[in-house]
């Protein structure tokens, strides 16, 4: 089996959240192996880059050699260089080696900190781009690199003509994420044809290392054979991801995570195997939950970790809910994401105050059933649909949110147990929590045997 085989050539960030330490995320995240070549290392936060040491250029040459000379590199990148004889040292090793270069101009860092020595910035223009077979600047490096204003796409297509017809380099890629608009649009000249990439503009404050995780993107895309259009567009996909699901860690701009694009596919087969474990417990013991059951049927719900959960279609349910047959219950299919919304939503606010709680699942109301969670020390809270204000009401799904965050209001914490006594056409309700869906199962089942429902 061959091995895609990415190499990067940039800092070290302290904080793990830009440079080095997020391109070997990327790399991994992608599925290709990464290696350093390390040019300076920083002790930075998401707040500030506190201190800078530059490394010798002839270490940062070995590192380089050493890893093309055994292992071998596919494609590889630069990020943070810093200096004129760093960036030598990388446009040497890409004329020697041959191997696809894409060059992140890195200027600034997120904080604003200098992380390219002024007289270090014609070498790299002059020296390094027109080796590269992509260069990815943002807005204010075009600018830089260009030496005119952008306020448009039109303006980022110009700039886009002007790097590459002053450097010679073949491609090049102007990110958007600093423009206005709804859309966030990537340009990309390559080969002379102009072509935008465009996704829906995510509002996130955790940004850092935005910039290095796509070129490490592009680049193990590369690594990987694809055409470098296609690599752009994948690596577009994936960026959007991470920051979507960008960590809210530290006092500043927090990282954008990278795993999230291998972390998710893993969490949703996770949760699904972990609901149909608990579906079969619970047709098990079909005939005591025949007793549970509520007159608008059941549902057993298990939501993605809070970081990766966002709306009820991050969380997985019975698509038809739980019903009953001759005399027990039956889940009508197999678990899926998004088959429920009522459920959905009271797990989505719950984990709000109590990320762990990520399962729940809906009872008929049965006073001896709260009286036995009392009993047995379940954390036990309820609302009142009575109460609800008439601007919730006007909201569709807005109502199980408003009772949820009521009751955990009234408690002072989030409870194991909700209920509510409904209204005019509104069936009283129980809503059960708990970390995993057989967890919740097993819960339900001691209140039904302490409430004298199911036989010992």
């Amino acid at each position: 089996m061959e091995i895609p085989k990415a190499l990067t050539i940039a800092g070290s960030d302290s904080s793990g959240g830009a440079g080095i330490q997020a391109d070997l995320k990327t790399f991994s995240a992608l599925g290709v192996y990464g290696m350093t070549a390390i040019t300076a290392i920083t002790a930075q936060n998401t707040l500030e880059v506190r201190e800078l040491y530059e490394l010798p250029a002839g270490l940062v040459k070995a590192q380089i050699e050493a890893a093309v000379e055994d292992i071998g590199v596919d494609a590889a990148k630069t990020g943070m260089l810093y200096s004129k004889p760093i960036i030598k040292a990388a446009a040497e090793a890409s004329r020697k080696y041959g191997f696809p270069l894409i060059v992140d101009p890195v200027i600034t860092a997120k904080s604003g900190a200098r992380l390219l020595k002024l007289e270090a910035f014609e070498a790299l223009k002059d020296s390094l781009i027109p080796l590269a077979a992509l260069v990815t600047p943002n807005r204010e490096e075009a600018e830089a690199l260009s030496s005119m204003k952008i306020s448009s796409l039109e303006d980022a297509e110009k700039a886009a003509k002007k790097i590459s017809a002053e450097t010679g380099v073949e491609a090049v890629l102007v990110k958007g994420g600093h423009l206005e608009g709804g859309e966030s649009v990537d340009i990309l000249l390559f080969k002379g044809s102009l072509r935008r990439f465009s996704s829906p503009r995510v509002k996130a404050e955790s940004l850092h290392g935005l910039g290095c995780s796509l070129s490490a993107a592009i680049t193990a895309w590369i690594a990987k054979g694809e055409p470098l259009p296609e690599a752009v567009a994948k690596a577009k996909e994936f960026i959007t991801a991470t920051i979507r699901f960008g960590l809210p860690i530290g006092k500043g701009c927090g990282p954008v995570n990278p795993m999230a694009w291998m972390e998710i596919p893993a969490e949703r087969y996770r949760v699904l195997s972990e609901l149909s474990q608990a579906l079969a417990l619970l047709e098990g013991e079909g005939e005591v939950f025949a007793r549970l059951i509520p007159e608008v049927q059941m549902n057993l719900v298990y939501s993605l970790p809070k970081i990766y959960a966002k709306t009820p279609s991050d969380v997985a349910g019975v698509p038809g809910r739980i019903v009953k047959v001759k005399g027990r219950v039956k889940a009508s299919a197999p678990p899926a994401f998004g088959a429920s919304q009522h459920l959905a939503r009271a797990v989505l606010k719950i984990m709000e105050y109590a990320s762990e709680l990520r399962s729940a699942l809906n009872l008929k109301y049965d006073r001896r059933l709260v009286e036995a969670a009392e009993a047995l020390g379940f954390k036990v809270s309820h609302y009142d649909r009575r109460e609800e204000p008439e601007e919730v009401k006007q909201v569709e799904g807005a109502t199980i949110s408003w009772g949820i965050g009521k009751a955990v209001e009234r408690l002072g914490q989030p409870p194991d147990l909700v209920y509510h006594l409904g209204e005019v056409g509104k069936e009283p309700m129980i809503n059960l929590f708990g970390r995993t869906p057989v967890e919740v199962v097993e819960k339900a089942l001691k209140l039904a045997l302490k409430a004298g429902l199911k036989k010992a």
